[in-house]
């Protein structure tokens, strides 16, 4: 059956001006009545058409997302996937459709393509280049960034808190009695990586301690092969001292994955011989054998956020404040613990 606007409004009892207002997009709605239309909506399965409301708020009812990441996985990322996922159901409770671009180079061209199909807003996710970012601001698009950062103040950016994770990392550590670190941290282009690894550095000089340089491993990439041969590196950098860390940060779960690989391979036990945690909290954290001790990232929540505040840009409503910070939290499992316990 096919249902009108005006079962609608019967349903949410509310005027058929108010479920034109949530289905628009224009004109003030109460959370509380713009749920019920949105629940009356989805009761009824009811599809507005996509060329009327085109006509009558001059918005194609399209936003596009760019992803930029070097490496492949790109759209199956634990992280990025995540962010995507979370992006696609909040903007299909606001009746949008998305178009998804994926860009290894950082290059003009997804923008191009995103433009051609009239989006009416962007998110862009991971660092973006400065020429592309000043590219898409001529074009007078409402934007927003997601797990990154631009030089322009007035871009808004949603961000998790990093350099605070690798504090709560070395502050966790530090209290099993740890004292030898390690660390092997991803691209420090990426700004997550490198506040995590700034974070972790700071907050044990705070406390008196130390990382030699030989415990230090900065890996090309944040995937699970160089998290292993991290920890074989800094293994064989420690032999001529025979002095080796009792615990490492990994500043993302891939890495931290691997490390655990290369340490068992060597015989050592988890968490008796070494401890390790590393940071996001991606499903595979909690499948590790011991489960993994890990620094919790909002990545839902990022990606949802993203698409609500875009549809306020688009309606030209402000936002504050520009730079939205997502606060990390400790996910204690079984890969930390003091040092030669049990």
């Amino acid at each position: 059956m096919s249902y009108t606007i005006i079962d609608v409004a019967n349903v949410a009892s509310v005027s058929k001006s108010t479920v034109s207002r949530v289905i628009s997009g224009k004109g003030y709605t109460s959370p509380e009545t713009r749920e019920k239309v949105m629940s009356a909506i989805q009761e009824l399965q009811y599809k507005p058409n996509a060329v009327a409301r085109a006509m009558v708020s001059h918005r194609t009812y399209n936003i596009g997302v760019i992803i930029y990441r070097k490496d492949y996985p790109i759209v199956s990322h634990p992280i990025y996937g995540k962010i995507l996922d979370s992006i696609l159901a909040a903007a299909e409770s606001l009746n949008y459709s998305v178009f998804v671009s994926t860009d290894k180079e950082m290059s003009l061209r997804s923008a191009d393509y995103m433009l051609e199909k009239r989006v009416d807003g962007l998110v862009l996710v991971s660092r973006l280049s400065q020429e592309m970012i000043g590219y898409i601001d001529g074009f007078d698009i409402p934007y927003l960034m997601v797990n990154g950062t631009a030089e322009n103040n007035n871009v808004i950016q949603l961000v998790n808190n990093d350099r605070k994770g690798g504090k709560m990392a070395a502050d966790h550590l530090y209290e099993q009695g740890h004292r030898h670190f390690g660390v092997i941290a991803g691209p420090q282009e990426h700004r997550s990586h490198h506040l995590r690894y700034e974070g972790f550095y700071e907050r044990l000089r705070e406390r008196g301690c130390e990382i030699s340089n030989e415990h230090i491993y900065f890996s090309p990439t944040s995937l699970f092969d160089d998290g292993c041969k991290g920890l074989y590196s800094i293994w064989e950098r420690s032999h001529s001292s025979n002095l080796y860390p009792t615990a490492i940060f990994a500043t993302n779960d891939m890495l931290a994955l691997g490390a655990i690989r290369a340490i068992m391979e060597k015989g050592l036990r988890i968490p008796q011989d070494i401890s390790i945690v590393g940071s996001d909290n991606i499903d595979f954290a909690s499948l590790s054998n011991p489960p993994l001790t890990t620094i919790h990232t909002e990545k839902e929540k990022m990606g949802q956020d993203s698409v609500f505040m875009l549809n306020r840009l688009i309606q030209k409503l402000e936002i504050n404040p520009v730079q939205i910070e997502y606060e990390p939290k400790l996910i204690i499992r079984g890969t930390t613990g003091p040092i030669g316990n049990g």
